[in-house]
């Protein structure tokens, strides 16, 4: 055991500063020894791959020693809502109960920050669609002086998804860096300053890896300082990072450059060409690009992802990109003319150029090793080619200079090589534990997968999901959480358990994904009463709804990926290419994984207590379902609908 490891060790004992400052607190073996190995892994400057239960407590098993280490880390989360709870919460808490002296800095993508030129520009010229808009426009604008982070997560009341936001935002593209009026007072380069100064950086893994892909928000620089590095929810990482990685040309992007284009020339250089007609006539390309990306598909609702080969391939994209390349590099001929006027023209002339050569590179093959897919939603397409994993990025990084490198989650595989996760991130030689969650899923959890039940591909599933939800629900009086595994069968389950739940004279608020913002809706299912949510892939992770809340989870299907999604297609091909069984290697692995996270919505703590479901009759009848079964906590299994419903019964009682 390292000298690190015993310092550790002291902290989580019975004795220990966490439990004189909490008296809450109680040593969990699991928690000791994940402790332990991250302090081995810092002490070390080596990798560990560490899949942790719920219940371990794994996010303060790697804070302790990275805090008393005294050396400098860099931690990556997945989201940041999370990103906000370790900074705000859990490391000021922990710095201190350990009384350690450390300068922790807090730092987010362009996008979370406010930027003070383009909320000028807003005031003056910002067209927007709506009272809602004008609203969030003026909060920004009373909160703006105060402000001393400029993060937008500040502003009581603004959805993150408010249109308002990339309004008075900088990107890479429309940053004017050092010429800009307002570097000096920028939140973006004071956040920057801030990690760089820092012991300890809160980050999260879309801007880790945006970062590592355009070198645009500072951990590039930041990572090579740093001792230690720690990925929490790692299980997110290769799926965010072939996101990021790759090339992407959205005609979104397109359509705000002509808008930027518009609202800058129209105050600084009006009348010195015809930017109107400029703007439309980009705007028009990109339109029509969107629409050749949409093909016969005339009415496009979510979002759905299309394979390179149905639009892309035989050059049916190759005029429509041609046509806004041209429209993109007339544009900058245009800025060329004005762009002494001031440097938001010269930056306008500058995105206009690299606009035009990402089109340009749609055009080329695509490169080896990568994939090719359409984003397709109703406002824009976007062209995306990404790498199939991102082993390559991650060993690179690793080789520049030793230090600590940890990556935990509760879901990293299912076998204890934790292959899953380590095959897609050349993590092979890295230390991998397991570590199981402290909770009695034998006495507190109950698992019934329906033997008579139609198959997923059969038209009559939603439905009879529905209808089993109601009236499981109802036995519960809500306190239900239906999960789907695509957004497409959401109506149909929503109808039908609504028709159920009437019939059976259950009153029950059926909550669906898309009528509201998520965070709404888990408010009002939180608040409510009688509350049953039907939710897709967002909703199979990151919600912690302790007690009894929740305390029934039926899940629709097998969460299998997708077999005509671009990234798995391209995975098979690559697993067949090399020899290897893609359905064992990747299927089931995935589908194992998937299983885990949406199971894990159920026992958040050591009381409570509930019943998952798995409305898939494959579970039962197929040999591959015993390791998917096993993938699952140790939960009682149960034979039919009558034992669920005692079960549910004596829960409800027990409310």
């Amino acid at each position: 055991m390292s000298a690190l490891a015993r310092e550790v060790a002291k902290a989580f004992a019975a004795d220990g500063p966490l439990a004189r400052s909490d008296p809450g607190f109680l040593p969990r073996e699991a928690q000791d020894r994940l402790a332990a190995a991250v302090a081995d892994a810092v002490e070390g400057r080596s990798a560990l791959v560490a899949e942790a239960g719920t219940g371990v407590g794994k996010t303060f098993a790697y804070l302790v020693p990275l805090l008393l280490s005294g050396r400098r880390a860099l931690i990556s989360t997945a989201t940041k809502s999370l990103q906000d709870q370790l900074f705000l919460r859990d490391l000021p808490r922990l710095v201190q109960s350990l009384g350690v002296p450390v300068q922790m800095a807090l730092l987010k993508g362009r996008a979370s920050y406010l930027c003070r030129h383009r909320l000028q520009q807003a005031r003056a010229t910002a067209q927007l669609p709506d009272r809602f808009a004008v609203r969030a426009l003026a909060r920004i604008e009373a909160w703006a002086p105060a402000t001393r982070t400029g993060d937008l997560a500040e502003v009581e009341g603004l959805d993150e998804r408010s249109p308002v936001i990339p309004i008075v935002t900088s990107t890479r593209e429309n940053c004017l860096g050092t010429e800009c009026p307002e570097h000096r007072n920028c939140h973006v380069m004071q956040a920057r300053r801030e990690a760089m100064a820092a012991d300890l950086v809160v980050v999260n893994h879309h801007l880790f890896f945006a970062d590592m892909a355009l070198r645009d928000s500072g951990v590039a620089e930041l990572l090579p300082t740093v001792d230690a590095a720690v990925f929490d929810e790692a299980h997110q990482l290769v799926e965010t990072g072939v996101q990021f990685l790759g090339q992407i040309f959205g005609t979104g992007q397109v359509i705000d450059f002509g808008r930027d284009l518009l609202a800058a020339t129209l105050a600084q250089a009006r009348g010195l060409q015809r930017w109107g007609e400029i703007q439309a006539e980009v705007d028009r390309a990109a339109r029509d690009l969107r629409l050749a990306c949409a093909g016969p598909l005339r009415e496009v609702r979510g979002f759905l992802k299309l394979r390179w080969d149905e639009r892309g391939a035989g050059g049916a994209l190759v005029e429509p990109l041609q046509a806004l390349g041209a429209a993109l590099r007339h544009a900058a001929d245009a800025l060329a003319t004005v762009a002494a006027v001031g440097p938001d023209l010269a930056k306008l002339e500058q995105r206009a150029r690299e606009l035009a050569a990402r089109a340009a590179a749609f055009e080329a093959d695509t490169a080896e090793g990568h994939v090719r897919w359409i984003d397709l939603s109703p406002q824009q397409a976007r062209l995306v080619e990404s790498p199939l994993d991102i082993r390559e990025m991650l060993s690179a990084q690793r080789q520049l200079q030793p230090k600590a490198w940890v990556f935990t989650s509760a879901t990293m595989g299912a076998d204890e090589a934790l292959t899953w996760f380590t095959s897609a991130t050349g993590l092979e030689d890295a230390t991998t534990l397991r570590v199981g969650s402290p909770f009695d899923y034998a006495a507190h959890a109950r698992l019934w997968i329906p033997a008579r039940f139609p198959k997923p591909n059969e038209s009559a599933h939603p439905a009879q999901v529905g209808r089993l939800a109601a009236r499981l629900a109802g036995a519960l009086g809500g306190r239900t959480f239906v999960l789907t595994t695509t957004l497409r069968v959401l109506p149909l389950i929503a109808e039908a358990l609504r028709e159920e739940a009437e019939r059976h004279g259950h009153e029950l608020q059926v909550l669906v994904q898309g009528s509201e913002p998520r965070r709404a809706l888990l408010a009002r299912y939180r608040d409510g009463r009688g509350c049953v949510l039907v939710g897709s892939q967002s909703f199979w992770e990151g919600i912690d709804m302790r007690g009894d809340a929740l305390q029934c989870v039926v899940i629709d299907k097998l969460p299998f990926p997708p077999p005509n999604d671009p990234l798995v297609e391209a995975r098979v091909r690559q697993l067949k290419a090399q020899g290897r069984d893609p359905f064992n290697e990747f299927h089931l692995a995935e589908a194992a994984i998937s299983l885990k996270q949406g199971a894990g919505r159920l026992i958040r703590s050591e009381t409570d207590r509930g019943l998952l479901v798995v409305c898939d009759p494959r579970m039962r009848q197929m040999g591959y379902g015993a390791r998917l079964r096993a993938a699952l906590p140790p939960m009682t299994p149960l034979d039919g609908e009558d034992d669920a419903m005692a079960w549910l019964g004596e829960l409800a009682l027990a409310h």
